[in-house]
């Protein structure tokens, strides 16, 4: 495990890697509180699974870009640490499974050295920057989004302003008003624009997201200019960070501060952040992200293609030309987001003399490989299909997104990825024409915080159980209308009806056939089903639901072979706080070596927030000995007022109130730093002071 200490170029990551070898180590020697630790390890990619002893690494693939040898070195750590399997994921990152926790600091060392990070995959963070996978390449783009979405992930990776928020913070960038990153429910969504003076710029979506609550965003801009991105984003993470709340994850959300203060006071307090950024305009290099290496022109062998028909489907639904003439770019369908790692070695090695050296993992768990030329078009294809992965119909009804539900995941109630295979089964095997389809889009989640996306699906599923006299058996929530409109519009899917698990490929046949019999000529799926209404679709499901047709098969989930019981664990999609004053104390130490650490090499406005989080943790700390316990920052800030300022129990020039938020009324600068760190480092001696009385009383 040591090993990485010397080969580490990068000195910030390598401290971040023994830091996280160290805080195993005392987890394993009792000194860090289990769910202390939790939070920690989440931040840093790593999971806990299902199944016990056992962890799911999350690696960060910013916009999903990933480049051969990446996929190799990836490939190598699945099957020297885990179970040899690759999962991708709709955030467009990649998964291993079964990772023992005392080698995860190795195993992300050696992701390190080809320039792949764990860091903030996970956690209470602003997690992995998406975008249009298409992006570069698409010829609908007023300009490519791939240089901004990593400038978003650059700017806040390891960026004190979002390493302890209340939730995670989701940040996507579509490539044109298709929306294709889903901009409408994220916690920030963008798409690109260029106005009247040539400039480039973006209109922004705010407060969206899934989950068992799906909210939709509000655009809040129109036209905001590129060089304004970064900071605007800054903003509303420090609103986020000081007002979002911080004990009930089930509200920790974005936009559910939103629902609760309104979004003008939420702009209102971002406006008043915008003294103390760290910049105020943010210049994009729009060379950060080079063009791929294109392969060079040589004669391509003649090829036979056994099954002609289904290489002109996947012509069609596939494949489709880029904006760089000549070239085509072509989307990978990959069953469930699973690829072994022998198949992603055998896949480079297909793939590596036709197309440019840039995979991009796609929202719905695909692949999408750039800069192939027509006449090598049955080559690739070939190629693809000696590795089962030239299937027609990607993003079409055939290509079902899913979660790994109970395969994996602590939350999962019901098997999603084998629910998925069959309804690709029965879409390929029965209503094939829908592989021409585009528009509908079907999505699975194990339970109903919606992983699998299906709560903007046209036809979505998410795992549940019914009762069925004494006897449990595994369901499926069925919802119905959502998906995205375009521009920043979408739509939430409506909870229609649950049916046994076993029934959702009635289900599936039930809608279909309907929409092909009743629906208009050339009418959308939305159409359709508004102008049916939800009621008519609850009486066309309603037979499905009828419990006292049960056969002994539906007790038992699909892909299983017991009898289906409910075994529902801890959740970690977002981490958990703990209040234990001891250890908050040691955070405030910690916080406060940081807070030095920034100020000696001159990152004056980092230096100020970790002086400003010492300040936030050394009063929950004391709070909690009055059994106080305020659920966001700034109830913090006036609860130690009302407990220790007003009653004279600790002594401060003014309030508690004046003296932490000046850090949104000063400009990050050397002075403002320096007096900063001083007054927070007097204040946590003046904490450490009373806590020593309290003890000792």
């Amino acid at each position: 495990m040591q090993s990485f200490r010397s080969e580490l170029e990068n000195p910030i990551v390598a401290k971040d890697i023994i830091d996280l070898e160290k805080k195993i180590r005392a987890f394993r020697e009792g000194k860090i509180h289990d769910e202390k630790f939790r939070s920690l390890r989440l931040a840093r990619g790593v999971y806990g699974q299902r199944q016990p002893g056992v962890q799911m690494v999350r690696i960060k693939l910013p916009f999903g870009k990933v480049s051969f040898k990446q996929l190799l070195k990836i490939a190598d750590i699945s099957d020297e640490y885990g179970s040899g399997n690759l999962h991708l994921t709709t955030r467009q990152d990649i998964q291993i499974h079964y990772v023992s926790l005392d080698r995860t600091p190795e195993l992300w060392a050696e992701l390190e050295q080809d320039d792949i990070t764990l860091r903030e995959a996970c956690g209470n963070t602003v997690r992995n920057v998406t975008s249009s996978p298409a992006s570069g390449i698409d010829p609908s783009e007023p300009f490519d989004v791939s240089p901004y979405a990593h400038a978003a992930f650059e700017y806040f990776l390891r960026n004190p302003i979002c390493q302890e928020m209340g939730r995670k913070f989701k940040i996507s960038f579509s490539s044109n008003d298709n929306d294709t990153a889903f901009s409408y429910v994220h916690d920030i969504g963008v798409i690109p624009k260029i106005n009247g003076n040539g400039e480039r710029g973006f209109k922004v979506m705010l407060g969206g997201g899934l989950g068992a609550q799906p909210l939709l965003a509000s655009i809040v801009e129109d036209f905001l200019p590129e060089d304004k991105l970064i900071p605007y984003i800054e903003a509303i993470v420090r609103v986020f960070d000081r007002h979002g709340e911080r004990n009930n994850r089930n509200k920790a959300r974005l936009k559910y501060l939103i629902q609760k203060i309104g979004l003008t006071e939420v702009l209102l307090l971002a406006e008043a952040e915008k003294k103390a950024l760290k910049v105020k305009t943010y210049p994009i290099n729009r060379d950060s992200v080079p063009a791929p290496v294109i392969p060079a022109e040589t004669a391509i062998a003649d090829v036979t293609i056994d099954n002609p028909l289904r290489y002109e489907q996947w012509l069609i639904t596939n494949v489709f030309e880029q904006k760089q003439k000549g070239f085509y770019g072509v989307y990978v369908k990959v069953p469930v987001g699973d690829i072994s790692t022998a198949t992603a070695r055998k896949l480079v090695d297909a793939i590596k003399p036709y197309v440019a050296d840039e995979i991009r993992i796609t929202q719905n768990q695909g692949l999408l490989l750039k800069y192939l030329r027509r006449e090598a078009l049955p080559a690739l294809y070939n190629g693809l299909t000696a590795i089962d992965l030239s299937a027609p119909g990607f993003d079409s009804p055939a290509d079902v997104t899913t979660c790994p539900g109970t395969d994996t995941c602590n939350l999962g109630i019901s098997n999603s990825m084998t629910l998925a295979r069959v309804l690709e089964d029965v879409i390929y095997n029965e209503y094939e024409d829908f592989i021409y389809n585009r528009e509908i889009k079907i999505k699975i989640s194990g339970c109903m915080n919606s992983c699998g996306q299906h709560g903007l699906a046209h036809i979505g599923f998410h795992g549940s159980s019914l009762k069925a006299g004494v006897k449990v058996l595994p369901s499926v929530q069925v919802l119905l209308g959502g998906g995205t409109v375009g521009d920043g519009v979408g739509r939430a899917a409506e909870k229609v009806i649950k049916v046994p698990a076993k029934r959702a490929t009635h289900v599936l046949r039930a809608v279909l056939d309907d929409y092909k019999d009743n629906a208009n000529e050339a009418e959308t799926f939305h159409a359709y089903y508004d102008r049916q209404g939800k009621d008519y679709f609850y009486q066309l499901l309603k037979p499905l639901a009828d419990l006292t047709t049960l056969t002994d098969d539906e007790f038992v989930d699909w892909g299983h072979q017991e009898t289906f019981a409910t075994a529902i664990g801890v959740g970690e999609c977002a981490g958990v706080m703990i209040d234990l004053v001891a250890t908050l104390l040691y955070e405030s130490d910690e916080k406060f070596g940081w807070a030095n650490e920034a100020f000696a090499e001159k990152r004056w406005a980092d230096a100020i927030y970790h002086a400003y989080n010492t300040f936030i943790s050394s009063a929950k700390a004391l709070l909690l000995d009055k059994n106080v316990n305020s659920s966001t920052q700034t109830g913090v800030i006036r609860e130690f007022d009302n407990h220790y300022i007003n009653t004279g129990e600790i002594k401060l020039k003014g309030s508690f109130n004046d003296l932490v938020l000046q850090i949104n009324k000063n400009e990050p600068s050397e002075s403002f730093a320096k007096a900063y760190i001083k007054e927070a480092a007097d204040f946590l001696d003046a904490v450490k002071i009373k806590r020593e009385e309290l003890v000792q009383s």
